[in-house]
């Protein structure tokens, strides 16, 4: 059988893009159960692997160290809901669609997470994922007790000691242990019921779980790092990894070097399954969607822009002139928004003033056209190994992802390169992922049988 895309599709529990909420053609539902639940209704028509919820857990300030630019103009965390009862709602109007929440392992415990995505896997059937992060911002560190956040070394040390306790916890009921013997009775079976009895640097937990073994085994694992740690942490753990890229030759690298540090890791390249974002605009004629895109960007403040990008970095750039470029600066955020801008100042030559509008209304991979012109640049990235897949965000919600499911997805499927029907019940098997083993953490943390 030939290799298959998969898809993903980036929703905002709230505004996303700062300007793409103004467009006619946005809905904002963002408080609406039905909202959400139309969404998925049109993601699962269009046999897209899952729909997956970015979070943050603050108003972001790192902008002149104020949150008016993100509530003034509605950008990133202006509004956020809790994507974890999002997704519950989704899935009980789904059969198929996988259903993604970020959570971070900053803020939370083992047990928490590990109960929460065992619940939610066994409620949907099987199609629960967990996007891993671990917070980076001041602003997030105040609403949890903390005067400054934890260092990007301890987050990740942190986040790894995190990953293998819920790996325990996960596995601290076998397979076959709840019977439900009405007759004996027994209900489950104390045998293989286990506590996991963790003693690390970070955590101690007994275990075991009151949730027996989620249907896949583990949740679907996502995690997006772009830095030296974060793309080790990502090779280790990772079933999916989400990223963004401004080429395709940088792209093209990205996915070479984590399946080479998969492979450092004991794991196959095909393990994970790598869905850059793209942004397209898609239009009735390739003038159209050009005119489309321009509409959008000219609804983008630059201020709006300059904020998100503020957060996303960890960096004031409040504090630089915003006629000239954005200088070479030492980032404690996200590393791979920082490679992606400084790729896009160099080969345009941007201001920072630009740079704001710009990312605020800017195209991940540049698909702006007919349906059939954005398939083609889809197909490209797909053949010449630059992704296993997308990430498909969208400039306003939800006409965005309607027009890329009545018109993209059939062009695709045409050429034989993405699925007309679910291969599978969960979402493991539809991204052709094995089911974990009892005992995998063991062999992603490195840790002795």
């Amino acid at each position: 059988m030939s290799r298959k895309m998969h898809l993903a599709a980036f929703i905002t529990a709230g505004p996303g893009r700062p300007g793409g909420w103004r467009m006619a053609d946005s809905v904002p539902g963002w408080l609406d159960a039905g909202y959400y639940q139309n969404i998925a209704r049109t993601l699962e028509d269009g046999r897209f692997d899952l729909a997956f919820f970015p979070d943050i857990l603050s108003v972001p300030d790192r902008f002149g160290g104020s949150t008016d630019s993100q509530l003034r103009y509605g950008a990133l965390g202006s509004l956020r809901v809790d994507p974890l009862p999002v997704i519950a709602s989704m899935a009980a109007v789904t059969r198929h669609l996988g259903l993604a929440a970020t959570v971070t392992t900053t803020y939370t415990q083992p047990f928490n997470i590990a109960r929460t995505f065992a619940s939610l896997d066994h409620l949907s059937a099987g199609r629960a994922a967990w996007n891993i992060v671990t917070s980076f911002q001041e602003s997030e560190a105040r609403n949890f007790n903390l005067d400054q956040q934890f260092d990007r070394s301890t987050r990740y040390e942190r986040a790894h000691e995190f990953l293998q306790v819920t790996g325990k916890l996960w596995d601290s009921w076998d397979d076959d242990a709840l019977v439900l013997d009405a007759e004996q009775p027994l209900f489950a079976d104390p045998e293989k019921v286990h506590r996991i009895d963790h003693e690390g640097h970070y955590f101690s937990v007994q275990g075991p779980l009151n949730v027996p073994r989620p249907p896949q085994g583990y949740p679907v694992l996502i995690q997006a790092g772009a830095s030296s740690k974060g793309k080790d942490f990502a090779a280790r753990w990772s079933d999916v990894i989400f990223c963004s890229h401004a080429s395709k030759e940088s792209a093209q690298a990205f996915y070479t070097e984590i399946k080479e540090r998969a492979a450092t890791f004991g794991r196959a390249p095909e393990e994970i399954k790598i869905l850059p974002s793209i942004t397209p605009v898609v239009g009735s004629t390739t003038a159209r969607a050009k005119e489309l895109a321009e509409e959008i960007f000219e609804l983008v403040p630059p201020i709006g822009g300059l904020s998100t990008l503020a957060y996303h970095l960890d960096v004031d750039l409040s504090t630089f002139p915003l006629d000239e470029r954005l200088p070479e600066v030492e980032v404690p955020g996200v590393a791979g928004h920082y490679h992606e801008v400084r790729e896009i100042t160099e080969r345009e030559g941007l201001t920072l003033r630009e740079l704001g509008k710009q990312y605020g209304g800017r195209y991940e991979g540049n698909f702006i056209g007919t349906a059939d012109e954005v398939a083609d640049g889809l197909q490209d990235w797909f053949e010449d190994g630059a992704a296993d897949g997308f990430t498909l965000q969208v400039p306003y919600q939800p006409g965005g992802f309607e027009t890329f499911t009545r018109q993209v997805v059939p062009q695709l499927q045409k050429r034989g390169i993405f699925r007309t029907e679910y291969e599978g019940t969960t979402l493991r098997e539809n991204l052709g992922l094995a089911r974990p083993a009892a005992g995998e953490w063991k062999r992603r943390s490195g840790a002795r049988a």
